[in-house]
């Protein structure tokens, strides 16, 4: 396992981190002890960053992840969780107001049986009013920095424009990272033209969601990607092209959303402890550098299609 600065935090990430939102359902029903399980695996096995969030399974996906952390020692472990984003009885909501987003932070340690978090983030900015993000949400959450109740603050969203648009309009030293998910894998490397600027304003990167939330998997996009037709037909199509050359490619999309250590962190989600380990086994074989240009051929023009969240 590889571990990279997450900015200027002072934290090394592994650069394969573990996405606990498979713990709430949100992909399918799991089995609590073997979701558990798997989060034991993923510590044991070298990962040391895990992110979860109240929205993921309506709280449930930290309630499970707390039972995890009970028996795992606290220094072993870098816990990220967010505010903003919530749900109940199947319904979403957000609220990025002051008060909401203080109160989270709370809920969500007791929740997860810790005392302290170490990196918190704004959930999904593009579903807020970005004045109120940076005038309302993250002095709230600089309090609380202040307080010692989180180490770090930072912001999460689909579209890097409004991750640097917030970063552009705080005090320097606000936002200490950014987690931006499906814009650094094998058909989508927008994440890169943002780097430059991110690095200069001492900011760190976590990625997310290196098969795409499906496209790069041999079972293909679930019906409710909100990719248009032709990408998930080219996804399809490499995914093919690996299977005929022996090599799975969630194996290559893994390895290569993990590649660049300009990335502290790339986080996917699995609540099967096999394939925790084998998504770890990725991380520490050889990428076929050829093989993944030939996906990037075959995806072509695709790879700078844009979608909106949900």
């Amino acid at each position: 396992m590889v571990y990279n600065e997450l900015g200027k935090t002072g934290m090394k990430l592994s650069n394969l981190g573990f996405g606990a939102s498979s713990l709430g359902g949100v992909f399918h029903d799991i089995r609590e002890a073997e979701g558990i399980k798997a989060v034991h695996t993923a510590v044991d096995n070298g990962i040391n960053f895990i992110d979860v969030s109240p929205y993921y399974g309506h709280y449930k996906a930290e309630t499970v992840l707390g039972k995890a952390l009970k028996e795992i020692e606290r220094h072993r472990y870098y816990l990220s969780t967010k505010v903003g984003r919530y749900g109940e009885n199947g319904v979403n909501m957000w609220d990025y107001s002051a008060k909401r987003v203080t109160d989270s932070v709370y809920e969500s340690m007791e929740r997860l049986n810790i005392d302290y978090i170490d990196l918190i983030n704004v959930h999904d900015v593009e579903f807020a009013d970005l004045n109120q993000v940076v005038g309302e949400t993250l002095p709230a959450l600089i309090e609380l920095r202040d307080k010692g109740v989180v180490k770090h603050v930072g912001i999460t969203d689909l579209q890097p424009e409004n991750l640097k648009w917030v970063i552009e309009h705080v005090p320097a030293g606000t936002v200490e990272s950014v987690l931006c998910f499906c814009h650094y894998s094998l058909n989508d490397e927008m994440l890169l033209d943002y780097l430059d600027f991110f690095e200069a304003n001492n900011v760190g990167v976590i990625n997310a969601s290196p098969f795409s939330m499906g496209l790069l998997s041999q079972r293909g996009a679930p019906d409710w990607h909100p990719a248009p037709q032709p990408l998930k037909d080219a996804c399809a199509r490499a995914a093919e092209h690996c299977a005929a050359k022996g090599y799975a490619i969630e194996k290559l999309a893994v390895q290569y959303s993990t590649s660049n250590s300009r990335i502290a962190s790339t986080l996917f989600s699995s609540a099967n402890p096999a394939n925790v380990l084998k998504s770890i086994g990725y991380v520490n074989d050889p990428m076929d550098e050829t093989l993944v240009k030939e996906v990037q051929e075959i995806i072509g023009d695709q790879m700078r299609v844009r979608w909106k969240n949900t």
